[in-house]
Formats: C-alpha cells, sequence, structure tokens
C-alpha cells in the first residue's frame, strides 16, 4: 500500500493515507514535478504509459510522483526520476504551487506540488510500466502544442507550464 502525506495549504503534514483514497476523495497531498532541460533548453517530457491508473498517455513533464513517510522531497524526486526515467541529475528546487483538478476514473489530483529543474543530456532509459516514450521538445514548440492540442497533456503539466517558462528564463 503506498501512502501519500497529507498537507495544509502552508505544506505541513498533517496525516498520511492511501494513494488511491487521496485521489478518491480529493484530499490535499504533497507531490514534487521534475522538469530536466537539456544543453539546447529543450524539455525532456515523458508520455505516461497507456495503462496508469490515471491520464495514461498524456504527456507530461519527466516525472512527478509523491514522497513516501519520512521521505524528503528532494530524495523523493531523486529516487523516482531514477525509477520513471533511469537517469539522474542534480535536481534545484524552483517554486512551488498548489492545484485541484478533476482526473479521468473519478480521480482529483491536489497536490502541494514541490517543483524541480535538472539539467542533463542524458537520453533516458525508461520504465516502460510507468512511461511509454519520451521526447525533448523546445519550449516553442510545447506552447504551440499545448494550445492546439491540450488534451494531449496532463493537468498539472497545463496548470504549471507558465510558471516553468518564467522560471527557466532565471536559470
Amino acid at each position: 500500500m503506498e501512502l501519500v502525506v497529507l498537507v495544509d495549504k502552508s505544506d505541513n503534514a498533517i496525516g498520511h493515507m492511501e494513494k488511491q483514497e487521496a485521489h478518491l476523495k480529493g484530499l490535499l497531498h504533497r507531490a514534487f514535478s521534475v522538469f530536466i532541460f537539456n544543453s539546447k533548453n529543450e524539455l525532456l517530457l515523458q508520455k505516461r504509459a497507456l495503462d496508469k491508473y490515471h491520464s495514461g498517455g498524456l504527456w507530461t513533464n519527466t516525472c512527478c510522483s509523491h514522497p513516501r513517510k519520512n521521505e524528503t522531497v528532494l530524495n523523493a524526486a531523486n529516487r523516482r526520476l531514477m525509477e520513471e526515467m533511469g537517469m539522474s541529475c542534480k535536481l534545484t528546487p524552483k517554486f512551488n504551487f498548489i492545484y485541484k483538478a478533476k482526473l479521468d476514473n473519478n480521480l482529483y489530483e491536489h497536490e502541494f506540488d514541490h517543483v524541480f529543474f535538472g539539467f542533463s543530456d542524458t537520453l533516458p532509459i525508461l520504465n516502460k510500466n510507468e512511461v511509454d516514450s519520451f521526447s525533448y521538445k523546445s519550449l516553442d514548440f510545447i506552447s504551440k502544442d499545448m494550445l492546439s492540442n491540450p488534451n494531449n497533456y496532463t493537468e498539472w503539466f497545463k496548470i504549471c507550464y507558465n510558471e516553468v517558462l518564467k522560471n527557466n528564463s532565471n536559470r
């Protein structure tokens, strides 16, 4: 059973709950999103595995998940980057945001999301249980494609993308 850390709006831990239950109830919990850029300033996108319990087959940031009980967010981000994409690099915290979005399968994401940036020219080695495929894309391409094809992207990616663009220009 995978637990998530329930939090208040200031990211203070207030308890734990099974991940699926938290998504069914739409309760605020701690999460992270990793964005890896290469030397061409292209973003490494992943297409989620088709059989994921939500948002399967959609394009999103390099990786994302939830820290485990008693795990720091940075350690969780590094762990998950290796588990999903088979890669590692230095991750730098960039910003946090809270969002709530209705997903498929009658689930909700309600997350206090910690966003990390990393830089690498390494090609990922995909965990096919998690990731269908990957692509490095320019930020200009992603911006235009999200306008033309918004249903191809995860809700959280669409919500935080403008803040990613602002923070990427400050690196």
